[in-house]
């Protein structure tokens, strides 16, 4: 999953889903601002992080409801920025998903692969 670049590494966890908007868009901000910085970054989307990634979710909600940008701002500007998006498959069963539920760009992988990436990178972060 990470490439070879030399760049620092950091691995964001989101376990929060659409009960919690208020931390929907911090991942994705810290992720941008990571990236912006030149670190190789990636989102694994956990538990019921998944439910974040809907399609048909992203433009309805947001950190501040409808008085602020909608969650598909801050993901625009993460991927923008190179960050990729992860999500667990277990997860998606756990919600009722499958990744065609999910917007374009999210990568399945597995609990190994996670681990994988959690070891080589240089920090995980999660909410």
């Amino acid at each position: 999953m990470w490439t070879d670049d030399g760049d620092g590494k950091i691995l964001y966890v989101q376990t929060h889903g659409v009960d919690d908007p208020g931390r929907s868009a911090t991942p994705f901000f810290l992720a941008a601002s990571a990236a912006a910085m030149d670190c190789e970054v990636g989102i694994y989307f956990t538990m019921y992080g998944p439910q974040l990634l809907r399609s048909d979710i992203v433009d309805k909600i947001g950190p501040k409801g409808d008085a602020g940008q909608p969650l598909r701002y801050f993901i625009d500007q993460a991927t923008d920025l190179g960050v990729r998006l992860y999500v667990c498959q277990p997860s998606l069963d756990l919600n009722d998903l499958a990744l065609d539920d999910l917007i374009d760009d999210v990568v399945m992988i597995g609990g190994a692969a996670f681990n994988d990436m959690a070891i080589e990178a240089d920090a995980v972060i999660s909410f």
